[in-house]
């Protein structure tokens, strides 16, 4: 696997993907390009590109983010998050480390019950056709 310095991240991604991917941020709730995407496809990490969700497992949760209630085997991992003064479990691409969203217990109970919350401009996406 490539290593990416902070100037190379910096010229792969947009400042907004950047400020995600790299600093944890967040996007406004609602205006993701990906929040109505509704295609067969996969979702990947916009930073190096490695498979995270099927459109399959999406669904709208009235939330502002695209939300999954599963993502594939192995492609994030999850950590303890206690910023703003609230507990979270917080999402990342296994591959590259870059900050995806956060997960929570609130999802269709006829699934996996998850909600994973991710920011659109973490996530790029491959049409299935």
């Amino acid at each position: 696997m490539k290593k990416f310095s902070t100037v190379n991240w910096k010229k792969k991604l947009t400042p907004e993907q950047y400020r995600v991917l790299r600093e944890k941020g967040t996007e406004r709730a609602f205006t993701g390009s990906l929040l109505d995407e509704k295609r067969n496809g996969l979702f990947v990490c916009a930073a190096c590109g490695a498979e995270l969700f099927d459109s399959k497992t999406k669904f709208d949760s009235g939330t502002g983010w695209p939300s999954f209630y599963d993502a594939k085997k192995g492609a994030v991992k999850f950590h303890k998050d206690d910023s703003l003064g609230m507990g979270r479990i917080e999402v990342t691409c296994a591959k590259c480390g870059g900050h995806l969203g956060h997960v929570f217990d609130d999802g269709p109970k006829e699934t996996t019950g998850k909600r994973f919350c991710i920011n659109s401009c973490s996530l790029g996406f491959k049409d299935k056709r």
